[in-house]
């Protein structure tokens, strides 16, 4: 054999090298990060408007065939799997229903479940590739954290064909200059392209547009405008003497005569240069965003845009609730029966879970089949714009008691839910874990610009400040402390749009004011439903504080969740009874004040009180746990009964007349808040046992048997004759709640001085006000049980 040169084995030796990597002395690998090549065969995109480019339809190619994934299961587990598919880091949200319109072709997946951790949608669990039951007004969308993954191959994102889209509306006023009161109403519409806003042209332009762009802007409809206000007219330019063979008879642009008593610099709209972007509008009417209507767009060689025509106009009315603010008359309408529907939960006006009204009781509707028109069905039915969003999966909080509505099916131009399809519900159908809720589009007003919070470690707390004067006089300043409290605060927070009130705080020392000294506001008192502090009364221009300086001036602490406690009103009608007990059982009670002031005078330890017993079961059935509003520090050990008490007043236990006239009373500390039992997907976090932190988790409830003390109605000095049994959770609006309106309940009863009778025991606020009326003109006079 010949023996192989140096030479030669260098060659091979760098050819080896080539060809494997292991070889000793080759160069490094390469430290370019490595591309993901995604889930082997498939190909994700994000499609559907409108849209924003990290966000849409979920859609997969498979065996070269587009579709999509059913939202039956859906969650935001699946949404990050399929957001890192889409070379994004992780999932923010996900949609339901097509939010971003119906797609086409197959629907490859449906009952998908993730864990989260899968590093392709093809681990996750399914019911199998191109196997579902859905429609596609059923196709999920995903919201992904505009950040890309380092390294991500785009080759396997394919985005669908760009296309125009319209973003944004909005009314800009033509009419005068200066301060003009918001929400504007009427104007030229103008719509947010990628290079900037433009005008519409006017062709073609029908009433079925100027509602849904009434509808985005907040407002529930539109009315006709006199478009020749607004644009400019065409006339021939006289001439004294026209002679043949100098040219043709010039065409100019001409404004409109403006009358003497009004300025020329009214007409604003007359005297803009206009620039037109869209040439074609063609909505239906039902459309909850203009980018669903079909959009004829300029192009950029487009030189003539618009011949013969002027930019679109439309004139919105706004509901009563917004009409005020803007300075427009109100109209007298007809009186109007009672609402049917109504929002619960919701942290900012226009959101929050959809009750219907149904044989004078409320009740909630099963998220099957909700969609965007049977959203903006309920939104325009209430007095604002068409739906933002259609939220299922009890996302504003769960209701309580019947389920009236189930698979509701709006076409989008029904007068009311209740005129939309829909199929009755028995209790096997569907569950409060299924209750639908709303976003609704809001007018602008402007309110949020008039308030601001200082001081505070974060933008959700702080020293309030509110700005006062008219033009030219504008001034920031503070609002006095003294009374100010829960339901104060939950207006501010609104106002500022950061949601509920966690505390309202009288003192704010430890805020630092900057050079805001002055305190412009006083004497403010709120109901808790007013949308500004303007709305609520307050002292005016005379500014009176009982503790002078910055020190004592309002603050808040505001959150986008909040608690929310509900009373099973059926227990009560179901353990409540009379018991005679001795007095030398009640020194305990007595301390505590427990009993009618009577009691004081009583032969004590001989005699005995009569008590109304029950037992009371406390719901949370907020977004956000129930706490006291005092620390444990603060906590009062009461060493009769052998426990710490978290709150002075818990519950008002009260019998009143039907004129409202109180005849006995109770009141109840918090013994101890905790979770005595909750539901099955729910742990418990609170205990009393060992100084155990106190509170009610969401979705747990606190138990208080009708055999502890205190757990009564002192009703020895009550007179036989027919009563309202009234019983008021947190009465004194210690703890922020996100509804108080069903904090109370109420029973009938009937006492003949040996027995009562209580029945018809309901929520405050489950009634219509026509059923509350009866109950209350004639309590004791139905359905009666004796106890």
């Amino acid at each position: 054999m010949r023996p192989v040169s140096v030479w030669q084995w260098s060659l091979w030796g760098l050819l080896l090298c080539l060809l494997c990597s292991s070889c000793l002395g080759s160069p490094s690998p390469s430290t370019a990060p490595e591309k993901r090549a995604g889930s082997q065969g498939l190909r994700f995109r994000l499609a559907g408007f409108p849209r924003k480019p990290f966000e849409g339809r979920v859609e997969i190619q498979r065996a070269g065939e587009w579709g999509t994934i059913c939202d039956d299961d859906f969650t935001l587990q699946a949404a990050h799997v399929l957001c890192r598919e889409l070379g994004f880091t992780e999932a923010t949200g996900w949609t339901h229903s097509a939010k971003y319109g119906p797609g086409t072709g197959r629907i490859w997946l449906d009952n998908l479940s993730c864990s989260g951790t899968e590093r392709s949608v093809t681990e996750c669990a399914s019911r199998g590739w191109g196997n579902s039951d859905c429609t596609h007004d059923e196709d999920a969308g995903v919201i992904c954290k505009d950040e890309r993954l380092p390294g991500f191959s785009d080759s396997n994102v394919i985005e669908v064909e760009h296309h125009l889209q319209v973003e944004e509306v909005r009314i800009r006023p033509a009419v005068g200059r200066g301060r003009r009161p918001l929400p504007v109403t009427e104007g030229l519409v103008e719509v947010r392209l990628p290079d900037g806003w433009s005008q519409v042209c006017d062709k073609g332009w029908s009433a079925h547009n100027s509602h849904v762009v009434c509808g985005m802007l907040g407002f529930p409809s539109e009315k006709r405008v006199n478009v020749a206000f607004y644009r400019p007219i065409i006339k021939l330019k006289a001439k004294p003497k026209p002679r043949v063979g100098r040219g043709p008879i010039k065409r100019v642009l001409l404004l409109q005569k403006v009358p003497k008593d009004q300025p020329p610099s009214r007409l604003l709209a007359q005297r803009q240069q206009h620039s037109f972007g869209l040439h074609g509008v063609a909505c239906v009417g039902t459309e909850a965003h203009l980018s669903l209507c079909s959009l004829e767009f300029y192009r950029a060689n487009d030189t003539t845009r618009c011949p013969g025509g002027g930019p679109a106009v439309v004139s919105c009315v706004p509901s009563p609730l917004y009409a005020a603010s803007s300075g427009q008359k109100k109209q007298q309408s007809k009186p109007q029966g009672e609402a049917r529907v109504r929002l619960k939960g919701g942290a900012h006006p226009g959101e929050g879970r959809v009750e219907v009204l149904k044989a004078g009781t409320w009740g909630t509707v099963c998220d099957r089949k909700w969609d965007l028109q049977a959203a903006s069905v309920v939104c325009r039915e209430l007095g604002f714009g068409s739906a933002r969003e259609a939220l299922s999966g009890a996302r504003m909080g769960q209701g309580m008691g019947a389920i009236h509505l189930s698979e509701v099916r709006c076409s989008g131009q029904e007068p009311s839910l209740w005129k939309c399809p829909h199929r009755n519900i028995t209790a096997e159908d569907c569950s409060h874990s299924q209750d639908a809720g709303v976003r609704c589009n809001l007018p602008y007003t402007g309110v949020e610009t008039k308030i601001r919070l200082s001081g505070g470690r974060s933008r959700h707390e702080g020293r309030v400040e509110v700005q006062t004067g008219g033009p030219g006089s504008l001034r920031w300043g503070l609002i006095c402390g003294d009374d100010w409290g829960t339901l104060e605060a939950m207006v501010a927070c609104r106002q500022l749009g950061l949601g509920y009130a966690n505390h309202g705080l009288q003192e704010t020392w430890y805020w630092d004011s900057g050079n805001i000294t002055e305190v412009v506001m006083s004497g403010v008192h709120c109901t808790g439903t007013e949308l500004s502090l303007d709305q609520c009364a307050h002292h005016g221009t005379h500014v009176a504080c009982k503790r002078t300086g910055s020190h004592f001036t309002a603050g808040v602490i505001c959150s986008e969740t909040a608690s929310d406690l509900l009373l099973h009103s059926a227990l009560v009608q179901e353990t409540a009874y009379i018991e005679d007990r001795p007095l030398h059982m009640l020194y305990c009670a007595a301390e505590e004040n427990c009993l009618a002031s009577s009691a004081r005078s009583a032969n004590w330890p001989y005699g005995h009180r009569r008590l109304l017993r029950f037992s009371s079961q406390i719901h949370n059935l907020g977004r956000a746990d129930f706490r006291p509003k005092a620390g444990r520090h603060s906590w009062v050990w009461h060493e009769c009964h052998g426990h710490y008490h978290s709150m002075d007043i818990f519950t008002h236990y009260d019998i009143l007349t039907p004129n409202g006239t109180k005849v006995a009373e109770g009141h109840k500390a918090s013994f101890c808040l905790e979770d005595t039992e909750c539901q099955e997907d729910v742990s418990k976090r609170y205990e009393c046992a060992n100084f155990g932190e106190q509170g009610i988790t969401v979705g747990c409830w606190d138990l208080y048997r009708h055999d502890i003390d205190c757990q009564w109605i002192d009703i020895t000095d009550v007179k036989p004759g027919n009563y309202i049994l009234q019983v008021v959770i947190n009465p004194n609006f210690e703890v922020a709640e996100s509804d108080f309106t069903n904090n109370a309940m109420k029973c009938n009863c009937k006492y003949d001085g040996h027995r009562i009778w209580v029945h018809n025991c309901h929520i405050g606020d489950a009634f219509s006000e026509e059923a509350n009326r009866r109950f209350e003109r004639y309590p004791g006079q139905t359905s009666n049980q004796i106890i």
